[in-house]
């Protein structure tokens, strides 16, 4: 096996051929990534200060907003207490049951509507009629009809995670290179296969965009649904702590609910990277 580095690149010999490699960046130095790490946290450390020393120093009222170190005292006694963990389980299997019912309707959904023109004819109508009511105005309608139980909760989700995943999958169908759709049939591909093969692939990153939207829309309409009819849930903890005066206890739960929120988004853009890394192979050679 022969080597021989050409600018950024590393031809290798493989079965006879020459295959084109991208050469690996240099490693950074310490130094270098602790310059990074500081420039991109500098705001969020910066915000944290500020809440630290506000009231401390009688710039906003203690009894409203206590200093962080003692939220983080709070936020640790529900940790260990176990309430915390209740109520964020509580919460995440809502979340998670309403966003992967409306991944497994949607999308399906969007793609068929992206891509067949008649299904577009017969559904689009209805859709432009219930994407555009929030669905927390609609919320008493799922309880009247749901109960206060798990189910109107998982299916207010599902309603708010629908919309963001359908809309991006048909955006992503729709805007699919035609050069790309066009070469493919000159190929010989049949409709199946240049739907499979060549339309869903180079929707995924589009498609993705919807996930990421549809896991922050889980999160906060869950939330806002647990506040009017749960007996467990971060909305529930926010909102009994706020009613108990147990101020400390409400930013320990708003503190999670945003942890949580940002767990999830870097997860999907991880998921994403992973499951497209053919574009960024595709776009360096």
């Amino acid at each position: 096996m022969a080597d021989s580095g050409i600018g950024e690149a590393v031809y290798r010999l493989e079965n006879g051929q020459a295959v084109k490699r991208e050469k690996a960046a240099p490693p950074q130095s310490v130094q270098t990534r602790l310059h990074n790490a500081f420039k991109t946290s500098a705001a969020i450390l910066a915000f944290l200060a500020i809440w630290e020393a506000a009231p401390r120093f009688g710039l906003v009222n203690l009894t409203f907003l206590p200093p962080l170190t003692e939220v983080l005292g709070a936020w640790w006694a529900l940790l260990a207490s176990g309430d915390l963990t209740d109520h964020v389980l509580a919460s995440l299997s809502r979340s998670f049951g309403g966003l992967f019912l409306a991944i497994a309707v949607a999308i399906p959904l969007g793609l068929a509507i992206g891509w067949w023109k008649p299904v577009a004819q017969y559904l689009n109508p209805l859709l432009e009629v219930f994407r555009n009511t929030a669905a927390l105005a609609i919320l008493p309608v799922f309880i009247l009809l749901l109960g206060l139980g798990e189910t109107s909760k998982i299916a207010i989700v599902f309603y708010a995670c629908a919309f963001p995943l359908l809309l991006n999958t048909i955006s992503g169908v729709r805007n699919v290179d035609p050069l790309l759709i066009k070469s493919a049939r000159s190929m010989g591909l049949p409709p199946v296969s240049l739907f499979r093969k060549v339309i869903v692939p180079a929707s995924i990153p589009t498609i993705f965009v919807g996930i990421r939207q549809a896991g922050a829309s889980s999160i906060l309409v869950l939330v806002a649904a647990e506040m009017v009819g749960a007996k467990s849930g971060l909305g529930y903890l926010v909102q009994y702590t706020q009613f108990s005066f147990q101020i400390p206890q409400m930013y320990a739960g708003i503190l999670t609910i945003s942890a949580i929120g940002l767990v999830i988004n870097y997860a999907l853009v991880y998921a994403e990277t992973r499951l497209t890394a053919w574009k960024q192979t595709v776009g360096g050679e």
